[in-house]
């Protein structure tokens, strides 16, 4: 059994929004639940949310745009940047919380002290440009990590992962310029799926050419097109990039039950994909693997979409087939 950490904590429930608002402080709820009631917890090794040094949100952020984000929640304003974006007074604390937590959890991988993780957070962040909120989305939680990899740890090349079925125009953005970080995004396109990047010919900028790798899919695909694109695309794309750590932005908004997307995945997908995944982390950066919770909003699948998640996490990946 491999030594997973687990990212909780309740204050990720203070972030508040609308009451009409998909990204609620119940998905956390449903979440933990799920691997509560699986008796998964007494696996897990936890991990405790701290305020993240502003020196890493710096990396990715702008200094003017923290500056807006943390006035605004001063300010007591509820909608920051687009209609999306709810927030409360709580919002700039929370974010940062959620970043600490997820650097707390990259150092224990690159201590030994865990050999995987999964991060359960609120707020989201693969939507989250430099310089701009977007999609629920405040800090850019996965590109922070990245950049802490490099910098604290000396990581050379990090792989990010997004399955979320909302491209990750954030994440693309930050690094479609640099050869130290490969993207990878399935996700759907086009029709009404949000944010509407993420074409198969984005493929990275200048010295960035051919580190950024998008598997759009049409509405109304499942299990078969998923697992095709990801034998196509995705394995192969890993494997001659050769990481020393993963990365992966954790969507389950691709179920067939959850009505924020057109794709009809089922759970045994979900489960597939992350064997995918694990395994390529076993062949390729010794098993150091970082799960950070982006979108999911079917409230009665979250629960066991993440005992199934954290439960591979726990055993670890097949052969890549």
């Amino acid at each position: 059994m491999k030594k997973t950490g687990y990212l909780y904590d309740e204050r990720f429930l203070l972030h508040e929004t609308s009451s009409w608002h998909p990204e609620a402080p119940e998905r956390l709820k449903a979440i933990h639940e799920g691997i509560q009631k699986d008796g998964l917890l007494e696996h897990l090794i936890p991990i405790k949310a701290c305020r993240a040094d502003m020196r890493w949100i710096e990396t990715v952020h702008s200094k003017d745009y923290i500056n807006r984000f943390n006035d605004a929640c001063i300010s007591h304003v509820r909608t920051f940047d687009c209609q999306d974006n709810q927030m409360c007074d709580m919002s700039f604390e929370i974010a940062l919380l959620a970043v600490g937590g997820i650097l707390k959890a990259a150092e224990m991988i690159m201590k030994g002290e865990i050999d995987n993780a999964f991060c359960a957070v609120r707020p989201p962040g693969h939507h989250a440009e430099r310089s701009a909120a977007m999609g629920f989305c405040y800090f850019n939680n996965v590109a922070i990590a990245a950049r802490y990899f490099q910098i604290e740890w000396g990581i050379q090349r990090v792989a990010i992962v997004d399955f979320d079925v909302h491209h990750g125009n954030g994440t693309q953005h930050i690094f479609e310029e640099d050869p130290t970080v490969f993207y990878y995004s399935i996700h759907e396109h086009p029709s009404f799926a949000y944010p509407g990047t993420g074409r198969d010919f984005d493929t990275g900028i200048g010295k960035g050419l051919g580190f950024t790798k998008n598997s759009p899919v049409l509405p109304g695909q499942g299990d078969d097109t998923y697992q095709l694109y990801l034998k196509r695309d995705m394995i192969p794309a890993i494997g001659q990039f050769e990481p020393e750590v993963i990365i992966v932005s954790t969507g389950f908004d691709g179920h067939m039950d959850d009505d924020m997307s057109g794709i009809r995945l089922t759970t045994e997908c979900f489960s597939w994909i992350m064997e995918q995944i694990v395994a390529l982390a076993e062949k390729h950066t010794k098993g150091r693997l970082l799960s950070v919770l982006e979108g999911g909003y079917a409230l009665h699948r979250l629960g066991e979409l993440a005992k199934n998640h954290v439960t591979i996490l726990l055993n670890g990946g097949p052969d890549v087939r």
